[in-house]
């Protein structure tokens, strides 16, 4: 497993509480592991879930008609990095 950085350990930890993923903690997630399909197993409602709350806690707005949206999504790493990027 990849290491987390400091703001991916904070997305991590958003992520856990927006989708409630009691089994899981944090830092178990590993930042270039798919979000979705084979990875940790998200569906849409789940990157709905996961803009939302990054609306609530960095002010960006994620939408899924704009490009670049779903290269976001891949993995908690490039999530990260996008977010960071648009603050």
């Amino acid at each position: 497993m990849a290491t987390q950085t400091e703001s991916e350990l904070k997305m991590a930890q958003l992520m856990v509480e927006a989708l409630n993923l009691e089994d899981m903690e944090a830092d178990e997630i590993d930042p270039e592991e798919q979000l979705f399909g084979d990875g940790l197993g998200l569906d849409s409602i789940d990157a709905l879930e996961i803009s939302l709350a990054i609306s609530k806690e960095y002010g960006v707005q994620i939408k899924a008609e704009d490009e670049g949206t779903r290269e976001a999504f891949a993995t908690l790493r490039s999530l990260t990095a996008y977010v960071e990027n648009k603050k």
